[in-house]
């Protein structure tokens, strides 16, 4: 009996042990089954991570369907939808939905092949006949987009794997299109309200909404590529630059998007700051009011102007150029051409230009100059008025009063911006804010979209650019940067295109 109870403590420690081990064991294989891997000895761990990331401009709804805002798709695109063809940081089209495609000698048909094992959040299988379903939907409702599409007269998918586009008239545009908000494939048996709820093929799922507050994006169980970096990303939005700012200094985001270009100041003497840029596609421009009313209907007006204008001079120690520019088609773009070297400063070319002109017949130029660009119009409005050249009338004002400004043409000239393909077709249509037309630059722009092969597509497009180039269309600055303030301890954060497409499934904290 006392050798008995001698060794029971050594037999309760070996249970003990087993027990734990066991546990221990079950412990990690649930983990793992669930995609959760545990953080051990204290260590952070990638699929564990959270992050926040700080926005200014806060989605109307989230149904991407139906909204024109910009916000619902810097959300959403890439995060919780996918599109059949898919856009990199450098605006370089790719596999996505669709794994291959072809098209036809004659620009008219267009055969997608689509990835196979490839379902919805809500484990639906993804197919051909759900594409065919959203381009049919997207047509018969006239969403916004739809128009990108061209003349689409047919689609169909022969099988489950094949989807065919059948066009009246070319549209060398049509893959661009397909990789917007037109592109989503959605689920047609899904019956969830859109404007607070997505459905989508993407590595995230919308977890929670609140209007105007925040987005809650959670890992997708069912999403058929790389697990994304954090298990949870949550989108907030913020009313001012300065509340984003204060955010990132308490902690509470890893990541801020503010509206100004002037990061240095937000960040201060926040060593765990740091500034990221790369390259967009938002054009700075000073846009002329070409309306036969207006003096800069007069084509020596607008030439005068740019020679007047020393752009290096004027964008020299911005902190948000990212390409000097001397046309309507930026770098990352279709058909880009460097034209900077058509108008170089020349003030006394300018002057000379001028002087066909009385003072009077010139009148005051009203420059409309939006609120976060107000010192670059203080420098162009003295070089505008250099040596008596113009009378300048700089009227700052917010975003929504330059739009309807603009709008109705209470402008002579204004700094703007304009974003990626419709800063070329802008000076297409008669009926923009510019009212600006010229019939040789037009029909340019008509034989680019008649083009049925990519080649051709861009030699036309570099042809009108030149033209609207020289005709002195507008005064192009630079492109501009997206910039983004992010913590020291963030990884796989892109900013580039960010303002069009916040991807966040690389994003993590380490």
């Amino acid at each position: 009996m006392a050798q008995h109870q001698g060794r029971s403590p050594w037999r309760w420690a070996i249970f003990l042990a087993v027990a734990v081990s066991l546990f221990a064991l079950l412990w990690v294989a649930w983990s793992l089954a669930d995609r959760h891997v545990p953080a051990l000895w204290g260590e952070d761990v990638r699929s564990d991570s959270t992050v926040a990331v700080g926005l200014r401009d806060a989605p109307k709804s989230l149904d991407i369907r139906t909204e024109r805002d910009r916000p619902v798709g810097q959300a959403l695109l890439d995060n919780v939808y996918e599109t059949l063809v898919g856009v990199d940081g450098r605006n370089r089209l790719h596999a996505s939905l669709a794994s291959s495609w072809k098209t036809s000698s004659d620009g008219l048909t267009y055969t997608f092949t689509m990835r196979r094992a490839i379902t919805f959040s809500n484990g639906d299988a993804l197919d051909a006949s759900d594409a065919v379903w959203s381009l049919q939907q997207a047509i018969q409702q006239h969403r916004p987009g739809v128009e990108t599409l061209g003349k689409l007269t047919n689609v169909a998918n022969p099988d489950a794997h094949t989807l065919v586009l059948t066009l009246g008239e070319p549209n060398p545009r049509l893959l661009r299109a397909l990789s917007g908000p037109i592109g989503i494939v959605f689920d047609r048996d899904a019956t969830i309200n859109y404007t607070s709820q997505a459905m989508g093929s993407g590595p995230f799922v919308v977890a929670a909404y609140t209007p105007g507050s925040s987005i809650t994006l959670r890992r997708n169980p069912k999403y058929a590529g790389p697990d994304p970096a954090s298990s949870q990303v949550t989108l907030r939005y913020f009313a001012t630059d300065d509340a984003v700012a204060a955010a990132l200094h308490k902690g509470e985001i890893q990541m801020g998007l503010p509206d100004t270009i002037d990061l240095e100041r937000l960040r201060g003497n926040d060593s765990s700051l740091s500034i990221a840029q790369d390259n967009g596609t938002r054009t700075v421009l000073i846009g002329f009011n070409a309306d036969p009313s207006s003096i800069f209907s007069d084509q020596r007006v607008r030439q005068a102007t740019r020679h007047l204008i020393d752009v290096p001079a004027a964008i020299n120690g911005r902190h948000d150029v990212a390409t000097r520019l001397g046309g309507p088609i930026g770098p990352l773009e279709p058909g880009y051409e460097d034209l900077t070297g058509l108008f170089p400063h020349d003030s006394a070319e300018a002057r000379s230009m001028l002087s066909y002109f009385s003072s009077q017949y010139l009148g005051t130029v009203v420059f409309l100059v939006p609120q976060e660009y107000r010192d670059l119009g203080e420098t162009l409005t003295q070089q505008l008025e250099q040596d008596g050249a113009f009378r300048v009338d700089m009227q700052v004002v917010d975003n929504a009063t330059m739009a309807t400004r603009l709008t109705d043409g209470n402008y002579t000239i204004a700094l703007t911006t304009l974003e990626g393909d419709e800063s070329a077709g802008t000076f297409a249509n008669a009926d923009s804010v510019f009212r600006y037309t010229n019939g040789t630059a037009q029909r340019q722009y008509r034989d680019a979209l008649a083009s049925t092969n990519d080649k051709d597509y861009q030699r036309h497009l570099r042809e009108f650019a030149r033209t609207v180039s020289q005709d002195a269309a507008a005064d192009w600055l630079y492109v501009s940067k997206d910039q983004a303030l992010v913590k020291s301890r963030l990884e796989g954060y892109q900013v580039a295109m960010s303002e069009a497409r916040l991807r966040v499934e690389n994003l993590q904290v380490k």
